[in-house]
């Protein structure tokens, strides 16, 4: 530290210039700061003697306000909406070019301002006296002459004149306090102002001059340490500058998993060590994320973006279940017959699937003058289209015969119980439904994928295809078991890391083989928060018509569903009132119950019971 000056920390950190970031500081005169030790941000830390810090960030928080004539200090956060006006040097300046270069902000902006001089100055046949306030207007220069700045007097008897005094004029001239007001940002942010001394504007406030100094959170490393320290710029340390000095000493650099991200391809594969680990609230559910602990090693392979889908379970006596699979999940699916609830949810879902085919699953009594029509089990509708249309109200009674296909028109606000007619027996890869079917999508797994040790999506009754992403990820694998890789979704976990020089654990540019996990149980605050980034703004569905509770005249009801069927007593939908004129025209084809018993698989009659919709349009 030879030939260096020691200057306090705060005075050091206020000088610097933040694209010349970063700087090493060293401390020579350790911590008189509450202690040699004090904690930050929950850790203790003590700088001593000799430490090596690295400045990599500093962050502007408070101003330091002291008083001048008694020492005391206070603190003003930085947004403080007190005005300041500049205190007048005390001391003269010796000419007007002086005076003029040392104003506290640009000189054409702070025009005009007012200064006095303490003895007689003569121009030409022209006398000022002594304290004569003069208020400089601008400032004149033409080629060839000497600059001058033009000045208004205040006279006698409210006469006023002008004068030009050359820059170059000797004298004791001293400025004059001006009524311009200043807030602490833009003190802070001008060089030239943080150097005067100040006075609050309200005289009800102190009115001693204080001198103004940013503290500032200060962002850095330190050799000895793993993690990045913020601290405040106004700890009583003394430290040097040793940038030069010290340009080959390693400091740890913490990297968060977005700033791994943003690493050149040629540093990986690499050995990371984890300074820390990821919160213990995690939105995933898996084998390795208890063993992301401080201080454990990680291999990261590579990064890139992975195309994910997320799946969730039926709803049952059983909880909810949540998946991130990779589309390289290798088992198959078949699709299963969607459940809807309303016409709304059967519309909703003919946007993405045109001629959408159902079958009814409970009777439904005809409300008449609400331009319902009575349904029975097992009947089959198909979507025709979505038009505005006069309700019936008893105007026209429709004939239904056997296998004779025919119009009718539910409206969008009747509920009812409908399953999705499906034809398709076709074995899919999870990659290729995306690309044939509109999602969201009932699937169920039919074989498993061979490479896992576990397959968790087998055995589910149902699953439904939520949505699908494209993530950033890093695929890593722990030191000790290199066969088994996963990938770590990097905007959902958060830790941090630093790459280390430990050399690879195999041989040079032998990569060992390795099974990749393909399959990633998530919690239901990953699937919300999911939901709500890709949240579309799809109008709610319709409320029913308000009925006219004064009438005595009870709906016609059709007598064509069985005795053991109840009259369909819709609750209203939430979302806004919209037209009662506005249904939707289906094609339905009668068929008989019988028919519709012969199902393919036993588990459609439980799903059925069970009845706990999941469909989210």
């Amino acid at each position: 530290m030879a030939g260096t000056i020691a200057l306090p920390l705060q005075q050091l950190i206020a000088s610097l210039d933040t694209t010349c970031l970063p700087k090493i500081l060293q401390v020579c005169s350790g911590v008189y700061f509450q202690g040699s030790i004090y904690e930050i941000s929950g850790s203790e830390v003590c700088f001593s003697t000799g430490d090596l810090i690295k400045v990599t960030g500093i962050e502007l928080l408070s101003v330091c306000c002291e008083d001048i004539t008694n020492n005391d200090k206070f603190e003003l956060p930085i947004n403080h909406t007190g005005l300041f006006k500049v205190v007048p040097e005390e001391v003269p300046y010796n000419t007007v070019e002086e005076m003029l270069s040392l104003r506290p902000i640009g000189l054409e902006s702070s025009l005009p301002f007012t200064f006095t001089s303490h003895s007689k100055m003569t121009f030409g046949n022209f006398t000022l006296g002594s304290e004569t306030p003069l208020t400089v207007l601008s400032i004149e220069r033409h080629n060839g002459e000497e600059a001058q700045v033009r000045c208004h007097v205040q006279g006698q008897q409210e006469a006023s004149a002008e004068v030009y005094i050359p820059l170059s004029s000797r004298g004791d001239f001293y400025e004059c306090e001006s009524e311009e007001c200043f807030t602490l940002q833009e003190i802070m942010s001008s060089p030239s102002l943080r150097s005067r001394r100040f006075r609050f504007t309200n005289t009800n406030k102190l009115e001693h001059p204080l001198v103004l100094s940013p503290i500032y959170q200060v962002h850095a490393l330190m050799n000895l340490r793993h993690n990045v320290l913020k601290f405040p710029s106004s700890l009583e340390v003394d430290v040097v500058d040793v940038t030069e000095e010290c340009k080959d000493v390693h400091f740890i650099t913490p990297l968060s998993l977005t700033e791994v991200l943003s690493q050149p391809d040629e540093l990986f594969p690499v050995v990371v060590q984890i300074l820390e680990s990821p919160d213990t609230r995690s939105p995933f559910k898996c084998s390795w994320l208890p063993e992301l602990t401080k201080d454990e090693h990680l291999i990261f392979h590579k990064k890139g973006n992975s195309a994910m889908i997320l799946l969730s379970s039926l709803k049952s006596r059983k909880a909810q279940q949540y998946f991130l699979v990779s589309q390289q999940y290798g088992g198959r699916f078949r699709r299963r017959p969607r459940e809807f609830n309303s016409v709304y949810e059967l519309y909703a879902a003919s946007v993405q699937e045109p001629r959408l085919k159902v079958s009814v699953t409970k009777n439904c009594e005809e409300v008449e003058e609400e331009g319902m029509p009575a349904l029975s089990v097992g009947e089959q509708l198909e979507v025709v289209r979505c038009e505005r249309m006069e309700l019936p109200c008893g105007s026209s009674k429709e004939q239904k015969q056997s296998d004779v296909t025919e119009d009718i028109f539910l409206p969008l606000y009747m509920q009812g119980h409908f399953v999705e007619v499906l034809t398709d027996n076709k074995k899919y890869r999870l990659r290729d439904l995306g690309k044939e079917h509109s999602l969201p999508l009932d699937v169920k797994v039919v074989s498993r994928d061979t490479e896992l040790e576990t397959d968790p999506l087998v055995g589910l009754a149902c699953l439904r295809i939520e949505g699908a992403m494209l993530e950033p990820i890093i695929q890593a694998s722990f030191p000790q078991r290199l066969d088994h890789c996963f990938e770590i979704p990097t905007q959902w976990l958060s830790m941090s890391v630093s790459f280390t020089k430990d050399p690879l654990p195999w041989p040079s540019g032998e990569p060992p083989k390795y099974h990749m996990d393909k399959v990633t149980e998530v919690t239901d605050t990953f699937f919300y928060e999911f939901r709500k980034k890709n949240n579309t703004d799809e109008p709610p569905p319709p409320r029913p018509p308000k009925r006219n509770l004064s009438s005595s005249k009870p709906p016609k009801k059709s007598s064509k569903p069985s005795k053991k069927s109840k009259a369909n007593k819709s609750n209203p939908l939430p979302g806004k009132s919209v037209p009662t004129r506005e249904l939707a025209s289906l094609t339905l084809n009668k068929r008989s119950d019988h028919d519709y018993e012969i199902v393919e698989d036993p588990l459609e009659t439980m799903i059925k019971k069970a009845h706990e919709n999941v469909m989210f349009y």
